[in-house]
C-alpha cells in the first residue's frame, strides 16, 4: 500500500482484511511511555515488532508510520503527566505505571483500574487526547513529512491582521491516534462490553476541544513595528484538555450492555440517569475505595502516603488514610529567601531552612 498525505482511509480498509490477534486492555501508555526514543530505532521497519504490548495491525501502522512514533510516545507520557496532575491528591493517584516490571501478572486481572472502572474511562481518554495532541503539534513543527499545518484558515480576520503562518492541523493527529490508540478495542469486536466502552472514551477525549484556540502572532515593519501582524492559531495547552477531562470523570455515567435488534449498545444503567453523549465519560463496574494495598487487583492502596492535616477534602488525613489515622514526623525544607534584584540583570538569594511537619497515612 503507498503510503500518502490521505493514509487512513486505506489504512482502515486494509486493516478490515488482516487477521487480528487479542491484547489485553492496558492502554498503550503502559508500555510506549517507558520505551527510549523511538525514531532512530526505527529507521528499520521490522524494529516495529519488537515493541512490547502492541497490536499485530499496530505493528503494521507503526511500520508505514515509523516518523510518528516518537509523537505517540510523546501523547502517552503527556497522557501520564496529565492524570498524575489531575489524581495526586486522591485516594487513586494514577499510580498506573507502578509495578511495570509484573504488567504480565496485572495483566491476567480483571480488577484492575483498567477493567471497566470511571478509573478506566479517564485513562483512556486522557490517552486518546494525549496522542492527537502531540501528533498535531508535531505535524504544526514540520517535524512529519506526512503532515503540515491547516492551511483553510486563510485571509484578513475582523481585527485587520492577516491570517498565516501555521495553524495546528488537528485533522491528522486525530487520525492518527483514531487509527493507532483505538486498535486493540476494535480487535475484541462489537461484543465486547469494555471494548464499547473503551471505544467511547478514546473518541470522547479526542472531542475535547478547549475553546477558543489560542492566536499567535508576528509583528512585521521598520525595526520592530506591528504594521503589519500575521496570526495563527495553535492549540491551548494540555492542561485544560485535562482540566475538562477530570470534570467528565466525575460526571461519568455508569453503563451495561443492552441488546437492541442486532446491535449491542452500552445504557445508563438507572433510568434515572439521562442518556449520556458523545462527549461523556461512560463505566461500566464501580471503582474500589483503592484503601487497601491489593496487588492481585492492581491496587497500591494509600498507605504511606502524604496527606494535609488541615484539609477537609479529599487529600485530607481522614478521607485520604481511609480512617487508619496517620503519622507526622518532621523534616527540613530548604526554600529560596531575600531574594534581591542586583543591576544587571540577576536575582540573588539565600537560602532558608526551616523545619516542617509531615504527615504520612499509617
Amino acid at each position: 500500500l503507498p503510503v500518502r498525505h490521505s493514509w487512513e482511509p486505506a489504512l482502515r480498509c486494509s486493516l478490515a482484511h488482516q487477521k487480528v490477534w487479542l491484547t489485553p486492555s492496558i492502554p498503550l501508555h503502559r508500555y510506549l511511555a517507558k520505551q527510549p526514543p523511538l525514531t532512530g530505532a526505527l529507521r528499520d521497519s521490522s524494529a516495529c515488532e519488537g515493541l512490547k504490548g502492541l497490536a499485530e495491525e499496530q505493528v503494521w501502522i507503526c511500520q508505514r508510520q515509523a516518523e510518528a512514533m516518537d509523537s505517540v510516545k510523546r501523547g502517552a507520557e503527556l497522557a501520564i503527566e496529565e492524570c498524575q496532575h489531575q489524581f495526586h491528591n486522591r485516594r487513586w493517584n494514577c499510580s498506573i505505571l507502578q509495578g511495570l516490571q509484573d504488567v504480565d501478572k496485572l495483566e491476567r486481572s480483571a480488577s484492575l483500574p483498567s477493567a471497566g472502572t470511571r478509573e478506566s474511562a479517564f485513562i483512556h481518554a486522557i490517552s486518546s487526547a494525549g496522542v492527537a495532541f502531540a501528533v498535531t503539534r508535531a505535524c504544526s513543527r514540520g517535524e512529519l513529512e506526512k503532515c503540515g499545518c491547516d492551511h483553510k484558515i486563510r485571509g484578513v480576520s475582523p481585527e485587520g491582521f492577516q491570517w498565516s503562518g501555521c495553524s495546528d492541523n488537528l485533522s491528522y493527529g486525530i487520525a492518527l491516534s483514531q487509527a493507532f490508540v483505538d486498535n486493540p478495542e476494535r480487535s475484541r469486536g462489537v461484543s465486547s462490553s469494555r471494548a464499547l466502552m473503551n471505544l467511547h472514551n478514546n473518541e470522547a477525549g479526542r472531542k475535547v476541544r478547549p475553546a477558543p484556540r489560542a492566536v499567535e502572532c508576528k509583528c512585521h515593519g521598520v525595526s520592530g513595528s506591528c504594521e503589519v501582524r500575521t496570526c495563527w492559531k495553535v492549540m491551548p495547552p494540555f492542561r485544560k484538555v485535562g482540566n475538562i477531562l477530570k470534570e467528565k470523570f466525575e460526571g461519568a455515567t455508569e453503563v451495561h450492555p443492552k441488546r437492541v435488534g442486532s446491535r449491542k449498545l452500552l445504557v445508563p444503567k438507572s433510568t434515572r440517569f439521562k442518556p449520556y453523549t458523545a462527549h461523556d465519560l461512560v463505566y461500566l463496574v464501580a471503582s474500589p475505595d483503592f484503601c487497601d494495598q491489593n496487588p492481585r487487583r492492581g491496587v497500591f492502596g494509600t498507605s504511606g502516603r502524604q496527606c494535609n492535616r488541615t484539609s477537609h477534602a479529599m487529600d485530607g488525613c481522614e478521607l485520604l488514610c481511609c480512617g487508619r489515622g496517620f503519622r507526622t514526623t518532621q523534616g527540613e525544607v530548604v526554600e529560596r529567601c531575600s531574594c534581591k534584584f542586583r543591576w544587571c540583570c540577576s536575582v540573588k538569594c539565600k537560602q532558608c531552612r526551616h523545619l516542617v511537619e509531615i504527615h504520612t497515612c499509617r
